[in-house]
């Protein structure tokens, strides 16, 4: 146990039978369960992990591939059943350094977060030896995931690298989050719907000899859409469904004088270039509605961002 709490490393594993073995040996003493989760991998995955001998060990394995989501989230049904407190996530390639493990821990066992998250790049020399491409590609994803969870204060959101009360996890519907790459994006905007305190940890990266299994022709379509539709369903359940809020009001607002005035300034455009001399009830009639749509939407993003659940409310758990 750790901090008066029962830990369960929910590992999802393909093709890792020359990594997993060595993330079973570092795996810290307080770690109670070790959850593996094999996604049908064509090599001998399993068969290495059941060789090893360590008792904390439950292996599962997928008769189809789930994608990286899918195993993780069958690992997190499997540990809340032997009874575990938090789940953390300790990838298969060992890219996770467990020496930092307690710090993720520690907010979610004693701070009162429900849900911890690792941060590669918490400082602008971590971005250092990153082709500018995947520097570009961190930056406008985080952002756009900023925007679609809810979760103003957190970056690198692609980090699995995660700790998780089970009592928090009880409450997500796990059969309707995403279950491929997408699968940290579709996890927070779920944690922000039930308004779950969440925290950024720095974690420096690990990089070894693994090769990236990701197809960005299929990955970056996938998110686009996931993070639009998670976008609206956030606003409907958090600030219409549940809490009619102005953050609603004035987002629908701003959208429709926005569309409205760009319209008209658009037919102005082609009236002007027809030869065609704009009044000024004409420009007004694009520049009013842009205005005011603009401060809407801008006001709406303010109290957004202001609502942002980062305030810690869970009780530790070794006054429980």
């Amino acid at each position: 146990m750790y901090n008066g709490a029962t830990i369960a490393a929910v590992v999802p594993a393909y093709k890792e039978e020359l990594m997993i073995t060595t993330v079973i040996d570092t795996m810290p003493d307080y770690v109670d369960h070790i959850v593996i989760v094999d996604d049908h991998s064509p090599d001998d995955t399993s068969g290495v992990v059941k060789a090893n001998p360590d008792p904390r060990i439950t292996l599962i394995r997928h008769e189809e591939n789930q994608g990286v989501g899918g195993a993780i989230i069958t690992g997190h049904r499997a540990a809340i059943e032997l009874g575990a407190d938090v789940n953390v996530i300790m990838a298969g390639d060992a890219q996770m350094d467990p020496t930092y493990l307690p710090a993720l821990i520690d907010h979610v066992t004693t701070e009162g977060y429900g849900f911890a998250k690792a941060n590669r790049f918490f400082a602008p020399e971590s971005f250092h030896g990153m082709p500018r491409y995947r520097i570009f590609g961190n930056i406008v994803l985080s952002f756009m995931t900023k925007l679609a969870s809810g979760y103003w204060h957190l970056f690198d959101p692609q980090n699995g690298y995660t700790a998780i009360r089970t009592d928090v996890l009880r409450r997500v519907p796990l059969d309707h989050v995403a279950r491929r790459y997408s699968f940290e994006n579709d996890l927070l905007i779920h944690l922000n719907i039930l308004q779950v305190p969440a925290v950024d940890v720095p974690v420096p990266a690990v990089y070894g000899n693994e090769v990236s299994s990701i197809k960005l022709g299929r990955v970056v379509p996938e998110l686009l859409s996931l993070l639009t539709r998670g976008f609206w369903r956030r606003i409907w359940y958090r600030y219409v469904l549940w809490s009619f809020s102005p953050i609603a009001l004035l987002l629908v607002l701003g959208l429709i004088l926005s569309l409205f005035g760009l319209g008209v300034a658009i037919w102005v455009c082609f009236q002007i270039a027809a030869s065609v001399v704009a009044t000024a009830a004409t420009v007004m009639l694009a520049a009013l509605p842009l205005m005011l749509g603009t401060q809407m939407l801008i006001s709406a993003l303010q109290l957004d961002i202001q609502a942002s659940p980062s305030k810690p409310t869970y009780p530790p758990f070794s006054a429980s």
